[in-house]
């Protein structure tokens, strides 16, 4: 999420470094304080939005639960009517719920972890607001300081050593790509086999589940 990254960056950022390599320092350090609380509000409405998404997903995965249950009381009313094709039709609806719930779930699961990434994040630039408003007077006062006893020059080092760090990420980002580029072009190859196995398997699972509800009803 872009999001994110951008409130990484503002949370991991040096303030003393920032002020130490700005060339006007008062106006770089409230134009700081002012992205992390434009940051601030945007991560707050992302995370109603997302608590939000997360509450409609947990209502479709139990409205999908109750059909399953739904489906499963008609389908031994069948049995018990001998109606083996109005019974293989209702385990039918059974399975297709089931797998909606199930799928319902698995998307629950991923947006709570998203919810707790985005309160993480929250928190985390709360703290490095907090900080930045503390100290921006006196890291503006350090950045003085150090600019009259000639520190101008370390803080070129340290903005070099930056650079071949930012490269090396950017090649590690570069390998990654590739490498998730090859896997999905290796998973999309093996989608149409998948595909039919799973059909196989479901016919299966209705006629074990047929054979079962009626050995469960005496039929």
């Amino acid at each position: 999420m872009a999001l994110l990254e951008r409130v990484s960056t503002l949370v991991r950022a040096n303030l003393n470094d920032l002020v130490d390599k700005a060339e006007h320092p008062e106006k770089m350090i409230k134009q700081v304080i002012l992205d992390m609380q434009n940051q601030l509000l945007q991560v707050k409405t992302q995370v109603a939005i997302a608590i939000a998404d997360q509450h409609l997903l947990e209502k479709r995965q139990k409205e999908n639960e109750d059909k399953v249950a739904e489906w499963m009381r008609k389908a031994e009313l069948s049995v018990d009517k001998k109606q083996d094709d109005l019974a293989r039709a209702a385990l039918q609806r059974v399975e297709s719920y089931r797998d909606l719930s199930q799928g319902f779930s698995e998307q629950v699961i991923d947006q709570k972890a998203q919810v707790e990434n985005l309160k993480t994040a929250l928190r985390q630039l709360e703290r490095k607001l907090t900080e930045a408003q503390a100290k921006a007077d006196l890291l503006i006062a350090q950045h003085r300081r150090a600019r009259a006893v000639g520190k101008a020059s370390d803080a070129k080092m340290a903005s070099g050593n930056g650079s071949s760090a930012n490269a090396f990420e950017r090649m590690k980002r570069k390998v990654a790509h590739a490498e998730a580029h090859s896997q999905a072009k290796s998973e999309i190859a093996a989608d149409d086999v998948e595909e039919r196995l799973a059909a196989l398997e479901k016919e299966d699972r209705i006629e074990q589940l047929l054979a079962d509800l009626k050995t469960k009803r005496g039929a």
